[in-house]
């Protein structure tokens, strides 16, 4: 089934490793076969992994842009999934960490990478909970 990308002017994804950026006009990419996609927003920069969802990410994101790379970074992601799990006990989250855990061990890495954006997204809501009561406190 091939993958559609509409792109917005001047944005950049990897295709199979390769950094590609969109021109200035809106465009369209229509992928007919399987390959390695990862879109701006979804790409992790090293020094942006300052946080423990972020530091089960990335090593997907690697997994998933080189899979001949998946050796070497697994088991970083073991470590860094088994302190998240340690860290949490929110029923939804432990189930998004088994099933990225699933999806690394079944090679399934975009999937493992989907299923880890949740626990950065879930994080980064946390991160807003405590913002807003700490501006609120600091309010009254």
């Amino acid at each position: 089934m091939p993958l559609k990308l509409s792109l917005k002017p001047g944005e950049k994804f990897v295709l199979n490793g390769a950094v590609v950026q969109n021109g200035d006009r809106r465009g369209v990419l229509i992928l007919q076969n399987k390959a390695s996609v990862l879109r701006e927003k979804d790409i992790l920069q090293p020094e942006d992994v300052n946080s423990p969802a972020k530091r089960v990410y990335f090593p997907v994101m690697m997994m998933y842009l080189d899979e001949s790379s998946a050796a070497k970074v697994y088991d970083e992601f073991a470590l860094r999934l088994t302190e998240f799990m340690g860290a949490t006990r929110n029923p939804q989250v432990l189930a998004d960490c088994v099933a990225a855990s699933r999806h690394v061990m079944a090679r399934e890495y975009y999937k493992a990478l989907m299923a880890a954006r949740k626990l950065v997204d879930y994080e980064e809501g946390l991160a807003n909970v405590a913002s807003g009561i700490q501006d609120r406190g600091d309010a009254g």
